[in-house]
């Protein structure tokens, strides 16, 4: 006997489906997928903006949190990662957003941020005019060291596993937490106690990419470390040797970022010309650099509404980091007592970089009823989606009733743990799901 499917449940289906051809039974059609523009606001890429320098005017997923140690620290053993979160991860322009913080000890023109209680077992502070003024540890001191150590282990402790932690920046040391206090430059810690930081946050965050202000040094001996060009673009691709590219080809780390992110922060108050006439500039330096993300000073905080502003804004944003766009996908299901879904999706990823954490890549058939009717894992992993083309290949048992479904695919974000990166294509949704075309169980 025929089973006849209802005329309104086929209809829904191939209107579901809008911007993917039909499939057909047996191997699967070669199906291919409209292409579209890039999303704004993916996750962990483009703006990484301040929630405290005014409004921001465009799509943004990640916000930058400056920390004092003494903020976090002001009394011995008393973390206060709590009252830092409820203070500047909990406001309105930074709730559901990702973090990239870095914690500072000297920020010239503000209070030090060494906790009194450092200060009283003996640390010398050291008073300085420049930048504005303030007062520069004692790097060597091993009572400052040891006692930062324990701090950056707790940190470890609290946002290692946090999902809403972006990237850290391993910053502690000198001027801004930025590794040196130019021109006082006798100030600064030895190596030995540069190579003790960078030990300590490895240790404490072996599951969080962790990036650094120079590509030299002591931080440019590291090939598993991330960058970040806090004069970017203006310092970025040279030709001066002590600029961020050049310091980066003479410690052989340029090709860090295929394991790492590099990130920075535009030129501060310069948005309107690193997006107007210099930004071909701007782009051969995202370009060079493979930049996944520019803040805290960025071009979200500019207040230029000029459509050629805008424009070069959504394109630079496309262009940094990863941008994935589906070509091609191929799905049957075969068998009958025990059926298997087998798939292939061709794609793209159009950005400068990779998607840097392992994300769980997984499909789903969905019902004429938008409910899920199986979920299937893949053992894809997206991090090696670098710049160029990739395949994604998966079979899988399905037990599912004879029907028509529709086939999902998701970037499983474990701070929601639903689909959260979403595709350079037209291609119709389902509760966070890309629908990639029909498919039918025998």
């Amino acid at each position: 006997m025929k089973f006849h499917w209802p005329r309104m449940i086929v209809l829904g289906l191939a209107a579901a489906c809008l911007g993917c051809a039909p499939m057909s039974r047996g191997q699967g059609q070669l199906v291919h997928l409209n292409p579209g523009p890039g999303p704004l606001d993916n996750p962990l890429k483009g703006w990484c903006t301040y929630t405290t320098a005014g409004p921001i005017h465009q799509p943004y997923s990640m916000v930058y949190q400056y920390a004092s140690w003494k903020d976090l620290e002001p009394r011995e053993g008393d973390y206060q990662f709590d009252a830092w979160e409820k203070r500047a991860w909990n406001i309105p322009s930074a709730a559901g957003k990702r973090v990239v913080f870095r914690v500072y000890l000297d920020y010239p023109s503000l209070p030090s941020g060494v906790p009194d209680w450092v200060v009283a077992k003996g640390v010398q502070m050291r008073k300085y005019t420049e930048e504005g003024g303030g007062l520069s540890p004692d790097y060597e001191n091993p009572i400052l060291i040891s006692n930062l150590e324990r701090l950056i282990a707790a940190l470890g402790k609290r946002y290692d596993h946090d999902p809403r932690v972006a990237f850290v920046t391993v910053g502690t040391l000198g001027f801004w937490g930025e590794w040196h206090t130019y021109p006082r430059t006798e100030l600064f810690a030895s190596p030995a106690t540069q190579q003790r930081i960078v030990d300590a946050y490895r240790r404490a965050f072996p599951d969080k990419q962790l990036q650094a202000r120079y590509p030299d040094g002591v931080t440019g001996a590291q090939g598993w470390l991330g960058y970040h060009d806090d004069m970017f673009p203006s310092d970025t691709t040279g030709p001066d040797t002590w600029m961020f590219l050049p310091k980066m080809e003479r410690s052989g780390r340029t090709d860090n970022w295929k394991a790492a992110p590099i990130g920075g922060e535009m030129e501060p108050g310069a948005a309107n010309r690193w997006l107007g006439a210099d930004f071909a500039r701007t782009m051969a330096a995202v370009e060079k650099a493979h930049m996944t993300w520019v803040g805290p000073y960025s071009p979200a905080i500019a207040p230029n509404t000029s459509p050629e502003f805008l424009a070069n804004c959504q394109a630079m944003v496309r262009r940094m980091g990863y941008q994935f766009s589906l070509r091609t996908v191929q799905a049957s299901v075969t068998g009958k007592s025990s059926r298997s879904l087998r798939v292939v999706i061709e794609g793209e990823n159009q950005g400068v970089a990779p998607f840097y954490y392992r994300w769980p890549v997984r499909l789903a058939l969905i019902g004429a009823n938008h409910q899920v009717a199986q979920t299937l894992s893949t053992d894809a992993d997206i991090r090696a989606w670098r710049p160029g083309p990739f395949t994604l290949s998966a079979t899988q048992t399905v037990h599912l009733l004879p029907g028509a479904y529709r086939l999902g695919l998701g970037v499983i974000d474990p701070m929601t743990g639903r689909p959260g990166v979403k595709f350079a294509n037209t291609l119709p949704g389902d509760n966070g799901w890309t629908i990639l075309t029909n498919v039918r169980v025998p």
